[in-house]
């Protein structure tokens, strides 16, 4: 299988036929009769596409889905993706905005960028745009473009980097929406959260030890970040928040039987040390588990 590593946007460009107008920042277009092949490419640039075929299957946990409206996907430095051709597919067509992380060196943006979360999403976490947000979308790579074909002065990188923020942030917007118009779905999961939340304190805390946010949404089959703003948005809580307050009402529950002590409760909810688990619970209750006990 094919190994591509894309570490400047020269490198992108060239690999797909495109002319560099900045080494650091490029909006194309790539609508070409090829045959496309299984590869792995390795990303030290940003990457965000269009993806403009319709008809594509995606997955949502264990759910499947057929969407025709076009679909984003973002990859970040770091980050190996694995590409597997659509049977039937032909002629790929997709619109990308690419940037290298030098771009964002001294900016607003490049000290924040850990809020687009959304980077770290699975391939199968994409973004489904109605048709207004593609509009909006391609409007603003449009600016993008055009500022590209401007020769370069001391304004050009600021308005770049601005423009590149505005649609990282409309993409935040429109990952909102999609977390609310999926309610059903969201519904669902939240539930399966709660089913093995409550199965794993029940049977496998003991022996494997706290329950993390990072094992849940793997069994839910979604990458962390997906995970966590789904829960954010269906509960209004962090996905770790959510544990730890059944962590709380767990030891509560514990607690009230006598024949088991402080040491025995914290073992049972999976804390390493009895202490971790003490410190744990006061600064959730403001109460030790021992003058909790004494107050029921």
């Amino acid at each position: 299988m094919e190994e591509i590593y894309l570490d400047t946007v020269q490198q992108f460009n060239e690999r797909y036929g495109f002319e560099t107008l900045n080494p650091l920042v490029s909006v194309v277009r790539f609508d070409k009769q090829v045959q496309p092949t299984e590869c792995i490419v390795h990303y030290n640039i940003y990457a965000i596409f269009l993806k403009e075929n319709k008809g594509c299957k995606l997955s949502y946990g264990r759910t499947k889905y057929d969407f025709d409206e076009m679909t984003v996907t973002n990859f970040a430095p770091g980050q190996r993706v694995r590409v597997e051709p659509v049977p039937g597919v032909q002629n790929p067509k997709w619109t990308a905005l690419v940037f290298h992380p030098d771009l964002l060196s001294r900016t607003s943006l490049g000290k924040n960028m850990g809020r687009y979360e959304f980077f770290s999403y699975s391939s199968n976490e994409a973004l489904h745009l109605s048709v207004r947000e593609i509009e909006i979308f391609r409007n603003v790579l449009d600016m993008i473009k055009q500022e590209l074909s401007r020769p370069i002065d001391k304004h050009s990188k600021e308005l770049i980097v601005s423009n590149i923020e505005l649609l990282l942030n409309y993409c935040l917007r429109f990952y909102d929406r999609q977390f609310v118009t999926r309610g059903e779905i969201n519904h669902a999961v939240v539930k399966k959260f709660e089913t093995l939340l409550r199965e794993y304190i029940d049977t496998k805390a003991t022996d494997c030890g706290l329950p993390t946010v990072a094992y849940f949404a793997d069994k839910c089959c979604l990458s962390n970040g997906y995970f966590g703003e789904l829960v954010r948005v269906e509960t209004g809580r962090t996905a770790k928040d959510f544990i730890s307050d059944y962590l709380v009402a767990s030891a509560k529950q514990l607690l009230n039987d006598d024949s088991l002590t402080v040491s025995m409760v914290s073992q049972h909810l999976g804390f390493e040390y009895p202490q971790h688990f003490v410190r744990f619970f006061k600064a959730r209750t403001g109460k030790t588990p021992t003058q909790y006990r004494a107050a029921v």
